[in-house]
């Protein structure tokens, strides 16, 4: 019984491995990328964020020269927010994006005037799928 046991287990260690090997995303190399202000976001592309910016998104956009990456986080209470940029790489299959929302100073929360947070990047255009982590 025990040696069954430890069989199952064993062979519950050596498929779980496979699994997490077959998952893994290899970076082929980091992604180089502007953080666009407002006033240089194409103008379709804002309508599209200005409709989404009240709930947290997750898009892009191509205009067949440049690929734009956008996050949003949704309304938040205060002002103040800002967008970090963990990661942006290149995978055989994938455009990798990470990004998180970091808050606001304690001075500026008692600013009560919500806000929408996000961030748009400007990259190089890419046929893969963009995955957002």
């Amino acid at each position: 019984m025990k040696i069954l046991g430890v069989l199952l287990a064993m062979a519950a260690l050596m498929l779980s491995g496979c699994t997490l090997l077959s998952e893994e995303k290899i970076k082929l190399r980091d992604l180089e990328f502007t953080v666009l202000s407002e006033e240089k976001i194409p103008a379709e592309l804002m309508t599209i964020i200005e409709e989404k910016k009240s709930e947290p998104f997750q898009i892009t956009y191509t205009d067949n020269e440049n690929l734009y990456i956008c996050v949003g986080y949704g309304q938040q209470e205060t002002g103040g927010y800002s967008i970090a940029v963990e990661e942006l790489y290149l995978t055989d299959t994938n455009i990798c994006v990470d990004t998180t929302l970091l808050g606001p100073e304690a001075s500026e929360k008692s600013n009560r005037t919500p806000s929408h947070p996000f961030i748009v990047l400007k990259t190089e255009y890419l046929e893969q799928t963009v995955i957002f982590e």
